[in-house]
């Protein structure tokens, strides 16, 4: 099984609590994080984009770095692991972007992808007088399949004459192009977004559920599997998980616990009011999911927790790695720092689905005494 650091381009990571750790992004903090992830034979990292938070006493996601900037400089001190940035596509030209990607391809050496959303925040666009109104809720997957073919001609030809509804290019060109294959990444939970990834993909990321049920995303990953079957293209599942791990299962259960007291009430209602704007397309699960005020588990943003020791944890993401079409998951951590130490010293060796992780020895690139000093 692949796996993934989400890194924590916004402050605080995942967790709306005041009780969690508190923190604002840097370049600093995700290139400690990211060597970190590549010293311990982690596949990929990944940055979201957010451009407006969700305040609250936390003033969580507030603050924020942007997502190409942040890889373009972690391109260039990793030598391994393979980078993901996401790009809002209501704001940024898919020519632009693809040019974006073909220069971080440049500096990684063909380890760079692009994780592609459509934009469910109506704040975000707003603020900067850039959003299309409600109706783009019930359009925006046909916005995207054509942003994405623009995409595809330039890293594939060097240039597009596409023309559509909502793009129209003239004899665009692109030069230099990628050197590998530029795998794309799509987060869509419904039908439109389902049918959507299975079409133009590679990868659909879904939201794991619960509590320590580690197959609850199972549905998620069968449907993917059917939508492909229509499509004849091979897409397979990422699950976005949190872990949350200590010695003990009661440890573990103890910091969890307390992060639950100290919710950001609220963060976590002006979330949710976000997430109901939506009344065009019938929502997405992933939204709807991850707005549910109502949720126990609001304080993580409603993501799949695997919540436990060490033993538990790696136990759990086996589980995982069993349910068909599943290739890997993109991990979260209370504390990210420590989390990615104690998953790749404590967690991966116990793993029956991470037996063949060739791991660096300490002299090479990113050992963490090295970035501890």
């Amino acid at each position: 099984m692949k796996v993934g650091v989400f890194i924590p381009i916004g402050n605080n990571g995942w967790l709306l609590s005041q009780n969690a750790p508190q923190y604002k992004p840097s370049f600093e903090l995700n290139k400690t994080i990211t060597l970190k992830a590549e010293h311990y034979g982690l596949d990929f990292a990944l940055s979201m984009i957010k451009l407006r938070g969700f305040g609250g006493k936390t003033e969580f996601w507030d603050h924020n770095l942007e997502s190409f900037t942040l890889m373009s400089g972690l391109a260039a001190v990793t030598t391994k692991i393979k980078l993901f940035a996401t790009a809002a596509s209501l704001v940024m030209p898919p020519a632009i972007v693809a040019r974006m990607a073909s220069t971080i391809d440049s500096i990684s050496n063909g380890r760079f992808g692009l994780n592609l959303v459509t934009g469910w925040q109506r704040p975000e666009y707003s603020q900067m007088g850039m959003w299309p109104g409600d109706e783009f809720f019930a359009t925006r997957y046909e916005y995207l399949s054509e942003y994405i073919q623009v995409l595809r001609d330039l890293w594939g030809k060097g240039q597009s004459d596409f023309k559509g509804a909502h793009f129209k290019m003239d004899d665009c060109r692109l030069s230099p192009q990628p050197q590998a294959p530029m795998k794309v990444i799509c987060a869509g939970q419904s039908d439109a977004g389902m049918a959507f990834s299975a079409k133009y993909a590679d990868y659909n990321f879904c939201f794991g559920k619960g509590v320590n049920t580690p197959k609850a995303f199972a549905p998620a990953a069968q449907k993917l599997i059917e939508a492909t079957a229509k499509t004849g293209r091979h897409v397979t599942t990422y699950v976005l998980i949190m872990v949350i791990a200590a010695e003990t299962d009661e440890a573990a259960f103890a910091k969890w616990e307390h992060y639950k007291a100290g919710a950001d009430t609220d963060a976590i209602a002006w979330m949710a009011q976000q997430g109901a704007a939506d009344t065009k397309s019938g929502g997405d699960t992933n939204v709807r999911q991850m707005t549910d005020a109502t949720s126990p588990s609001a304080v993580n943003i409603n993501m799949g927790t695997l919540v436990g020791s060490y033993a538990s944890v790696a136990r759990m993401l086996d589980e995982m790695a069993e349910v068909p079409g599943t290739e890997g998951v993109l991990l979260t951590f209370d504390d990210f720092v420590q989390g990615v130490e104690d998953f790749g010293e404590r967690i991966q060796p116990l793993m029956k689905s991470r037996v063949d992780v060739d791991t660096p020895v300490p002299s090479q690139v990113g050992a963490p005494e090295a970035l501890a000093a």
